[in-house]
């Protein structure tokens, strides 16, 4: 699941290598929406600590 911003980071460096800027721009605001969505998801969970 982490491993999702990381493939999108790459696609959207390929998409602007390839001249294709539009998709580049969408592709980079899908994956910080992602980012923020699993941080919403991550930073919400209780820690389960047996102390």
């Amino acid at each position: 699941m982490m491993a999702l911003p990381f493939f999108i980071g790459a696609g959207t460096v390929y998409l602007a290598l390839k001249d294709r800027k539009g998709a580049a721009v969408a592709l980079t605001i899908a994956g910080l929406l992602l980012l923020v969505v699993l941080y919403r998801l991550h930073a919400t969970d209780t820690l389960d600590l047996s102390l």
